[in-house]
């Protein structure tokens, strides 16, 4: 079996700034489990969410003979 990558959005800590009116930061990052903690991340852009960001993320990543594991929310479909 291949590498396994996990991909998952996150909102980073404390970027929220109400003061300045400014949204929090959100990234979706793709930890490598088996060699490296964190190996790629993407910001999701604002006004937008981790389903658009994954895509582009996945394009600089070679993912050939890798089990790539996401969690649910980018698997949803609009009906």
């Amino acid at each position: 079996m291949g590498e396994v990558i996990a991909i998952d959005g996150k909102c980073l800590r404390r970027s929220l700034d109400t003061a300045s009116d400014k949204a929090a930061i959100y990234r979706v990052s793709a930890w490598a489990t088996h060699n490296q903690p964190v190996r790629w991340q993407q910001k999701v852009d604002d006004k937008s969410n981790e389903i658009t960001a994954i895509p582009k993320l996945l394009l600089q990543l070679d993912i050939t003979g890798a089990v790539v594991t996401l969690d649910a929310i980018p698997t949803r479909q609009q009906l």
